[in-house]
């Protein structure tokens, strides 16, 4: 069974303005940026855990917070778990950097499946 979370990669924390939500978390409450891609999408390291803010375009499931799990195959945990009860929201998707799925689980909260996207093979 590829459910298996491999395990808790980030939270998804949707925001209204990237910019400025950068600046509170990084600025005033004091987490360090890994990444940013533009006005889309920023992780930063929450002490053990990402704290992902995602913008408009990357908010999952309207405006909600959500719990994202690594796993080994996005599809077959979305088969495993959709045949556990969950309801299947959204993909799974190819984005620009992952393969995501989002999920309800049997009481309704929203999670999120992700595993990097593979690098093209060298020619």
């Amino acid at each position: 069974m590829s459910a298996h979370a491999q395990k808790l990669g980030n939270v998804l924390i949707p925001v209204d303005d990237l910019g400025k939500a950068v600046t509170f978390y990084s600025e005033v409450l004091g987490l360090k940026v890994k990444f940013r891609d533009g006005d889309r999408f920023a992780a930063l390291d929450g002490g053990g855990i990402t704290i992902a803010l995602a913008a408009q375009a990357e908010q999952v499931a309207g405006a909600v917070t959500a719990p994202s799990y690594k796993v080994g195959d996005v599809e077959e945990a979305v088969r495993d778990l959709t045949a556990a009860g969950a309801e299947l929201v959204n993909g799974p998707e190819a984005g620009p950097h992952e393969m995501r799925a989002v999920l309800r689980d049997p009481s309704g909260n929203v999670l999120v499946l992700y595993a990097p996207l593979q690098p093209p093979a060298a020619p």
